[in-house]
């Protein structure tokens, strides 16, 4: 069987820049084992896969070990893949999900807008290590939504970071987010990390933001904010905080486009 695939870099306006996620538009659903493999064997932090339903689609997001609840960076790349070459008279497109409900993205020009569930994060005790396995300085507050999100007082002490990703792996955390406040224009910078699902440290992690997104909204007093991502690649996003959704806008780049076997 011969299925399309797509890579397409997200949150970025430049090739090799962003989060990059394979995009393999199916006619229907293949085995669960196969969709599993097929990410392992691309090694990306995510493969979506969606089904055509109505004018809509189901979507499903793969890490190289594990099927995932919430994915923004493959949300946009698939919706990027809709856009730009399978339907491109499209300014819309919704897609259903096992876990996070429907997600509708749109298109304005290149800049591509998500709405995503707001997930905010409450204080919470830090797990024994955690502060440890991460190699850095003790943060100002420890809280959890669905990852724990680790607070520091300068964008500084988030790039001097050095996670020891074989402990954190070990840690209770499905995910471990380290933020600050940014510099010049931007609001609040990141990194992610979660090795115990095949990912070390993500580039730009669109799920994160529905968590930081109510933080630093609260935090500074506004609904619009604009992050970056510093991880080596880095990405741009901006984020808006619309009761219990917030909108994530960035851009995407197509890197390849091309045919697996399976």
């Amino acid at each position: 069987m011969k299925l399309p695939i797509y890579q397409v870099d997200a949150f970025t306006d430049r090739l090799f820049a962003g989060n990059p996620a394979a995009i393999c538009p199916l006619e229907s659903w293949l085995p669960d084992a196969t969709m599993q493999s097929i990410a392992a064997e691309n090694n990306l932090a995510e493969t979506a896969f969606f089904v055509r339903e109505g004018d809509g689609f189901l979507l499903r997001w793969f890490t190289p070990m594990v099927e995932v609840d919430l994915c923004g960076h493959a949300t946009l790349a698939s919706a990027y893949v809709i856009f730009q070459i399978l339907e491109p008279s499209r300014t819309s497109v919704a897609f259903r999900t096992l876990k996070a409900g429907t997600l509708t993205v749109t298109r304005d020009g290149d800049v591509l807008s998500m709405d995503f569930p707001a997930r905010a994060p409450l204080p919470t005790a830090t797990p024994p290590g955690l502060i440890e396995a991460l190699g850095g300085p003790t943060p100002l507050d420890v809280l959890i939504a669905r990852d724990h999100v680790l607070v520091y007082e300068r964008e500084a002490d988030v790039v001097a970071l050095e996670p020891n990703f074989a402990a954190l792996a070990k840690l209770p955390c499905w995910g471990v987010i380290a933020t600050a406040p940014g510099e010049g224009h931007v609001d609040f910078v990141s990194r992610f990390f979660a090795p115990s699902q095949g990912i070390d440290e993500d580039p730009v992690t669109g799920s994160a933001h529905c968590e930081l997104t109510p933080y630093w909204a609260d935090r500074l007093g506004v609904m619009r904010l604009e992050a970056r991502q510093i991880s080596k690649r880095g990405g741009a996003l901006t984020c808006t905080l619309k009761g219990d959704r917030v909108i994530l806008a960035g851009k995407a780049v197509l890197y390849l486009e091309g045919t697996i076997t399976v």
